[in-house]
């Protein structure tokens, strides 16, 4: 299987390859980082072993999900971008781009880019995100997609040694419009 690389307009989505896990560890280890996601900051085995297992679940067919390495203009990895598939034509979007590459429109590039590639190459008809309540930065992500608000998800996650509730965004295929949403 012929590995996946997806262009954005400032970010490339690629699958990982293990010479990534360094980078991994930085996002991943970073608290800044992880308070938003839906696990605690791994430390370095955690991470590796993160890399090598998407590796592995890359080469599984059909795919359940597709967690790809987003990377800047010198292919560093400054985040990730998932969709993992959860039902029918259905899969959950996550991302996660590096403390120190904040603000840059990166996360909004990485999510839109792998949202099309899940309608227009996977033929999804679903896509969700689960967003912790605070995260403003990423709820603007999901609206700028298009994903409406469905509700919130009670003591959805435990992380950082408390529950936490999660905002349910989603978008279906026919109302994806990539070329209206973003600039």
């Amino acid at each position: 299987m012929d590995p996946i690389t997806i262009p954005g307009r400032v970010i490339t989505l690629r699958d990982m390859r293990s010479d990534d896990a360094a980078d991994a560890w930085a996002i991943v280890g970073d608290d800044r980082v992880t308070r938003w996601l839906s696990f605690d900051s791994r430390d370095q085995a955690a991470a590796v072993a993160m890399v090598e297992g998407t590796i592995q679940r890359a080469q599984h067919t059909p795919r359940t999900e597709y967690y790809l390495a987003v990377t800047d203009a010198t292919d560093r990895m400054i985040g990730f971008a998932r969709l993992g598939f959860t039902g029918h034509q259905a899969a959950k979007l996550g991302y996660a781009i590096s403390a120190d590459h904040w603000g840059h429109g990166y996360a909004t590039d990485a999510a839109r880019t792998i949202v099309d590639y899940g309608f227009q190459t996977l033929k999804l008809h679903r896509i969700t995100a689960a967003i912790g309540p605070d995260n403003t930065a990423s709820i603007t992500v999901a609206e700028r997609l298009g994903m409406q608000y469905e509700g919130r998800l009670r003591d959805h996650v435990h992380t950082n040694g408390a529950w936490r509730d999660s905002l349910l965004y989603s978008i279906l295929a026919e109302e994806w419009a990539p070329h209206r949403r973003l600039t």
